[in-house]
């Protein structure tokens, strides 16, 4: 037993006391190394060579020499660590890490180096140590495992956060095209295939494209790692350039100008089949330890589940886009004297099918009906819902319906349905001849008009209620709103999704679209791309349908016409018949005699009405010529003429006839088939006129 309490004088000391540096260093297995910041150059003694584990005749005096050593997350936070600490002054700086030997494993290193410094702060040399600390760690073994699972979990979940707001299967491809995949997963190459059709696709490349000729698209049964994780469901480690170039000489051919040295190829499985693989390729030489390929496994675990919800995804809205469309018209017919555009876009946030819908009804008289709704929900019933409203609103306006008419019928049939779903909807009856256009809207938001000079206003349409709620509380009164559309004008008829834009409201959407048609393209089609461009381009919950309509020609004088059908005990058509007389005196610059047209249009439909058992029909036109007289005719199916009486001894009954020979310039009637047809003509001033001033 050693007597601790000797004098040191009392035992003599060993021979080679006290033992020299190297001895020291080498016993505890320390090298030392100096780096030359300046020239670029580093020195490595014997035994720092060896605690790196490098072979022999393979250092040249160079860092690069060194690289791959290390794992990839390791040689990241030491780079970190001493640029930081040659930036901020610091004097020296001390670093654990791992260092991988020949079999695969991992062991411990620490390093220690002293910074030395210019006169004027600028960092020159470092000199220091490197020792093996595996021994030194062993009994913080446990913690330094609980660490490794840690940074394994932290791995995952950094992946599955990233890839969690990935909706669409481009969603994913794209993560894996950026560079931040690459470094999340700590490979110097990464690449992603799909299996389709029973090829697989390579869809991603990362951080940059180096796609090899003869990959896009490779069969199950080639001679590829992917092709063999996907055939045996297994990862497959390639751990040195050896193993990659006897195992697939084909791909290392063409690879290895690159500079990969290993890859760990993994299988995405998702429902016990394989939809996929991922690789990610190595510049060094590398041995997979257990941890690691534990970390590849749940990582392709994670990456499949999140793939497989994407394709769902798409296979969903693909489905419900393409029912969607299968409701639209399939074409939207010539009309002359018109240039008609239509988009639907749908919402990038749902999946589901939306209710939005347009339609172009061509009516007699040169007259086109144009139609935008939206049906409120996202699923199959709201969809449902908007086929039958698209089809009872076209059945509505070709039977010759005034458009209050339309819209009130519509809304009464939504009412019936057995649905508790209500639509809104705007339909425009525009004449092309004249430029009139009529609009009734249900709920729906305000159109827009576009003029020549690309100046965009908000047209403010007086509405009702939304279609099957204005049943419901019996309003069913759908005021009507006179434009006049001049040649080269642009009615725009559009669903909320065009305007709704996240964190603003309405009005700003307006605003935003009024300067974005502004700005935008005259041709027509092209400016419709442009609006479904914009909706692209931001992210909503909500579908989008567009209808333009421009009037084409130029302002005619003559030949213009306008027509309506009133049936017997309907005031909403008498009322729209009265509507459109004014509208279209208004349009036509004849003013002056507004209030006579429309007593005795009036008086003829009462007529019609009263003394016949069917429909009327009233027609008002513009007739061509040096003079410009308007006419207006009232059609019944009775072959009685009317003849002119003096008022009975009320003075109620009788007036009508008088009172349109008095205010028409000339009347008329003429038989028609199994009806007949009561005229009138009024002589009305050019609008284009100017009076001469008097003497």
């Amino acid at each position: 037993m050693v007597d601790r309490g000797a004098t040191p004088a009392a035992v003599p000391p060993p021979d080679d006391w006290p033992a020299r540096p190297e001895l020291i260093l080498a016993l505890n297995r320390t090298g030392g190394f100096d780096w030359d910041l300046d020239g670029g150059r580093m020195h490595l003694d014997e035994a720092a060579l060896e605690i790196l584990h490098v072979p022999p005749g393979t250092f040249h005096g160079n860092i690069s020499d060194l690289a791959g050593r290390l794992p990839r997350t390791d040689a990241s936070r030491l780079d970190a660590l001493v640029s930081s600490a040659l930036k901020d002054g610091s004097e020296s700086y001390g670093a654990y890490y791992r260092v991988r030997v020949p079999d695969g494993s991992l062991r411990w290193t620490y390093t220690q180096g002293r910074i030395l410094r210019a006169e004027d702060g600028r960092p020159r040399r470092i000199i220091g140590i490197v020792r093996d600390a595996t021994l030194e760690l062993d009994r913080a073994g446990p913690r330094m495992q609980d660490e490794e699972r840690r940074h394994q979990t932290t791995v995952v979940e950094t992946i599955t956060a990233a890839l969690a707001h990935a909706r669409t299967v481009q969603d994913v491809i794209d993560f894996f095209k950026d560079a931040q995949a690459v470094e999340h997963l700590g490979s110097d190459l990464l690449v992603l295939g799909l299996v389709e059709a029973g090829r697989i696709h390579l869809v991603a490349e990362g951080p940059s494209v180096h796609f090899i000729p003869g990959t896009r698209y490779t069969r199950v049964d080639d001679n590829f790692p992917m092709s063999d994780v996907i055939r045996t469901l297994a990862p497959r480690f390639i751990e040195s350039r050896e193993e990659f170039a006897s195992s697939y000489p084909w791909l290392w051919e063409r690879i290895k100008d690159i500079g990969i040295a290993s890859a760990a190829y993994l299988p995405l499985i998702a429902q016990a089949r394989p939809i996929g693989a991922l690789g990610l390729l190595y510049r060094d030489a590398r041995g997979f330890t257990r941890q690691e390929r534990n970390l590849f496994i749940a990582l392709s675990s994670s990456l499949a589940q999140s793939i497989a919800r994407a394709m769902l995804f798409d296979q969903e809205h693909d489905l419900a886009e393409g029912l969607q469309q299968s409701m639209l018209p399939r074409r939207i017919p010539d009309v002359p004297g018109a240039n008609i555009a239509v988009r639907y876009r749908s919402a990038r946030m749902g999946r589901d099918i939306g209710g939005d819908w347009y339609d172009a009804i061509p009516l007699p008289g040169g007259r086109v009906g144009a139609v935008i709704g939206d049906v409120q929900g996202h699923d199959t019933h709201a969809a449902a819902v908007m086929g039958q409203l698209r089809i009872v609103l076209r059945a509505y306006a070709t039977e010759g319906h005034a458009p209050a008419t339309v819209m009130a019928r519509a809304s009464a049939f939504l009412h019936d349905l057995d649905t508790d779903r209500f639509a809104t909807c705007t339909y425009a009856e525009a004449d092309l001849t004249t430029g009139v256009v009529q609009l009734v809207r249900a709920g729906h938001i305000d159109p827009m008009l576009r003029h020549t000079d690309g100046t965009c206003r908000r047209l403010p349409v007086s509405g009702g209620l939304p279609l099957g709620l204005s049943a419901e509380f019996g309003r069913l009164d759908y005021p009507v709103t006179t434009v006049e559309l001049d040649p080269g004008e642009t009615l725009m008829l559009f669903t909320d999704g065009l305007v709704e834009v996240p964190g603003s409201d309405l009005d700003q959407g307006m605003q935003q679209l009024s300067g974005i048609v502004r700005e935008g393209p005259y041709e027509l089609q092209k400016l419709a791309d442009l609006l479904c461009d914009v909706v692209g381009e931001r992210v909503g919950e909500d579908d989008m349908a567009v209808l333009l309509l421009r009037r084409q020609g130029a302002a005619v004088r003559g030949g213009g016409k306008l027509q309506q059908h009133i049936a017997p005990a309907d005031p909403e058509a008498l009322s729209a018949g009265r509507h459109m007389i004014r509208a279209a005196v208004r349009a036509w610059g004849a003013r002056e005699r507004a209030d006579e047209i429309e007593l005795v249009a009036d008086e003829l439909v009462t007529n019609a009405l009263l003394h016949t058992d069917g429909a009327a029909v009233v027609t008002i036109r513009m007739l061509p010529g040096p003079e410009r007289r308007v006419r207006v005719e009232v059609e019944d199916k009775s072959s009685a003429l009317p003849r002119r009486r003096e008022p009975g001894e009320s003075g109620v009954s009788g007036r009508g006839l008088l009172l349109v020979d008095r205010l028409a310039d000339v009347w008329g009637t003429e038989p028609r088939g199994g009806g007949k047809s009561v005229w009138c003509e009024f002589v009305v001033p050019d609008r284009h006129h100017t009076p001469e001033s008097p003497d």
